[in-house]
């Protein structure tokens, strides 16, 4: 269930949001459990399980242990790891069947929209294909969120709005500058007054405070974009949708030449550690020769 914070500022009255799992990327090592937390022991299967499965230790058509070895495994009883089995089933990550087991979905089918298994996309993801792949969702949705803040806020929503840019404009650190950020974007996707966003905002809200934390930390800067902000809140304060609409898409694109950067970057990167990589490799192999 969601729970209410209490107090003034952006966060007042706003279901209590996720803490964004830091990018990984492939390659990256998932951790070998250990014995399940007691009170949670289906929920903690399911989150190791999950969490392999997103990083591509346990790749889609592969067939899983069964529940003896996930027992053996986790040291927990058959009736939770069928708990945590069920878990992964609803998410869409897995298929289940008498007399032969679990076996890993192709990846159109999960789930990505469950807070779960985004959380474990964003922490498995490769950097550069999870930038461009937000900066394409963000660009889809914030426009017309925008505009539909700018028609529909209530005096209250605004405060809200108003609240995340101020926090905004006094941020000292990095981590301050994105949280607020967030907090930013999520007032004016509550102000815009259609019930069916509210959870599809909500859901991408670890996600977008991955993206937030990766290409700001890469540039190093805060505050660079918050003129483009305040054009947004200007004109959701003076209910001009269309200014509003606008007005996004300008931030969006300053948004869309900072992640081309970042990602050109990281190509460049890779590309560099190939290269060292096949230098090394080819004496070892004229000696083995």
């Amino acid at each position: 269930m969601k729970a209410k914070k209490s107090g003034h500022g952006p966060t007042a009255g706003r279901p209590e949001k996720m803490v964004a799992p830091q990018l990984g990327g492939k390659g990256r090592s998932v951790a070998k459990p250990t014995r399940a937390v007691r009170g949670s022991l289906h929920h903690s299967v399911a989150q190791d399980i999950g969490a392999r499965i997103l990083s591509g230790e346990f790749a889609p058509g592969t067939l899983l242990p069964n529940e003896a070895e996930w027992c053996a495994t986790f040291g927990v009883s058959r009736t939770a790891v069928r708990e945590a089995i069920k878990m992964l089933m609803a998410k869409g990550l897995i298929l289940s069947r008498p007399k032969i087991g679990s076996r890993v979905q192709p990846r159109a089918a999960w789930n990505l929209l469950d807070r779960d298994v985004l959380a474990w996309y964003c922490a498995a993801a490769n950097p550069t294909h999870f930038l461009a792949h937000m900066q394409q969702v963000r660009e889809i949705l914030e426009p017309e969120t925008a505009a539909l803040a700018a028609a529909n806020r209530t005096d209250a929503q605004m405060e809200e709005i108003e609240a995340a840019y101020v926090a905004m404009s006094q941020a000292k650190t990095l981590a301050a500058w994105n949280a607020a950020d967030v907090e930013f974007h999520q007032a004016v996707l509550l102000a815009a007054g259609n019930e069916l966003l509210v959870p599809l905002g909500l859901v991408i809200e670890s996600a977008l405070g991955n993206m937030f934390n990766y290409t700001a930390s890469q540039r190093g800067d805060i505050g660079r974009t918050l003129p483009g902000h305040e054009r947004i809140l200007s004109a959701i304060r003076g209910k001009k949708p269309n200014a509003a609409r606008l007005a996004a898409r300008d931030l969006l694109r300053d948004t869309a030449i900072v992640v081309t950067q970042v990602i050109s970057a990281d190509t460049r990167r890779a590309e560099t550690r190939r290269a060292d990589t096949r230098r090394v490799e080819k004496p070892r192999r004229r000696a083995r020769g």
